[in-house]
């Protein structure tokens, strides 16, 4: 079994996401020197999402996957200084392809290199697998909008 870094009530601690839609069991990796986080999320047969995501055909949703890789992103970003208590919204998802199917019983691996990380703006390469294999992959690129924008 992988170490783990930082479990789902760390993770918890760290951004705003909560059931149903936190998408990142635990942290497995992080490096900040190389800009790096790995995380993983069980894949069971009990999400949500494949009750009507296909009824007998259970296939997790390419935007799920994607999200995953924005919430690994998302603890990246809130470990670093100045950013904990900030939400990051998406500003675009480039360059996304999915490449295989994710089904109950996968373990996806969640892995995010940032590519630029300011104070209002971030962008980072995501890639999700299951046993080495990429399921998706996307350039994902976020905003931290200024003071009194969510309310």
């Amino acid at each position: 079994m992988t170490e783990t870094v930082h479990s789902a009530r760390e993770i918890e601690a760290l951004i705003p996401h909560r059931w149903p839609i936190l998408l990142v069991d635990r942290i497995i990796e992080y490096d900040a020197e190389a800009q790096r986080i790995v995380g993983i999320k069980g894949v069971t047969a009990t999400e949500w999402f494949f009750q009507g995501h296909f009824p007998g055909l259970p296939v997790m949703p390419g935007v799920f996957q994607v999200e995953a890789l924005a919430q690994t992103m998302a603890v990246y970003v809130a470990k670093q200084p100045g950013f904990g208590d900030r939400i990051g919204l998406f500003a675009g998802i480039d360059e996304c392809r999915f490449k295989r199917i994710v089904v109950p019983g996968d373990t996806l691996r969640l892995e995010v290199t940032m590519d630029k990380l300011g104070k209002r703006f971030g962008r980072g390469h995501g890639v999700a697998s299951v046993e080495g294999e990429v399921a998706c992959e996307a350039t994902l690129s976020f905003i931290i909008p200024g003071e009194g924008v969510l309310r």
